[in-house]
């Protein structure tokens, strides 16, 4: 094989994502050869690679990829903080997995569990603009001039940022649905609170053509079949 970056690298083999690769490689947690790795290092199959003093399974396991019903409380993330519950430990999948983007701690609903590393960069990158879906619950009753306002964009002061448009629809009398192509943190929240709203529940149910239909809470499920072939698809055109 060719040499090609050690955070992608250990990507590719299923270890963790690249950010994540990242973040080991800068505590130094990752040898090549008997040597601290450093950032932006190309490897090969041919490297001795340990990783917290553990030799790196160089076989490519076979590709997994979840949906993933996440409660309100436990936070996206493979690290392990005492009195918290991590995404990773909650599904116990029995293999080496990590989360796909965030969902934050105080949100629920759908989130991906992942081996492969080109697939999760592909999901996570800025320009992809893939569609997500959230049914929200707010503090008071909405109005039409709220929702417009939302659809439309919103200036987060915070940030200094403008959000880009966005479909957003009403699901009650102080509940909306808004779908988002856009990666801010905390992005509805910051919109809602912008807009003289609070926030008090957030679930998201979509992501691309993968829906959280009626998984339970804490469940989760294997993404195959033609659900798998179309997630690909809406991937590559994007």
């Amino acid at each position: 094989m060719d040499p090609i970056r050690l955070n992608r690298y250990l990507s590719e083999k299923g270890f963790c994502s690249r950010r994540e690769a990242d973040r080991l490689i800068e505590e130094g947690k990752v040898t090549v050869n008997g040597s601290p790795a450093v950032m932006g290092q190309k490897v090969t199959d041919a490297d001795e690679i340990l990783v917290r003093g553990r030799t790196l399974d160089k076989k490519a396991p076979e590709k997994v990829i979840l949906a993933v019903n996440k409660p309100v409380g436990v936070v996206c993330t493979t690290k392990s903080f005492p009195g918290e519950e991590n995404i990773v430990d909650m599904v116990d999948f029995g293999s080496r997995l990590y989360p796909v983007g965030r969902l934050d701690k105080d949100s629920k609903g759908l989130i991906f569990l992942t081996n492969d590393g080109a697939f999760a960069a592909e999901v996570t990158k800025a320009s992809g603009h893939h569609e997500k879906e959230y049914e929200v619950a707010v503090d008071k009753e909405i109005t039409e001039a709220f929702l417009k306002r939302m659809s439309r964009g919103v200036y987060l002061k915070d940030l200094d940022r403008r959000t880009k448009a966005c479909k957003v629809v009403p699901a009650g009398d102080r509940k909306f649905r808004i779908t988002l192509t856009q990666r801010l943190n905390r992005q509805i929240r910051r919109m809602c609170s912008s807009c003289g709203y609070e926030v008090t529940s957030l679930k998201r149910i979509r992501i691309m053509n993968v829906l959280l239909g009626n998984l339970k809470e804490g469940a989760f499920r294997r993404i195959e079949g033609p659900e798998l072939k179309q997630l690909y698809s809406e991937l590559k055109r994007s």
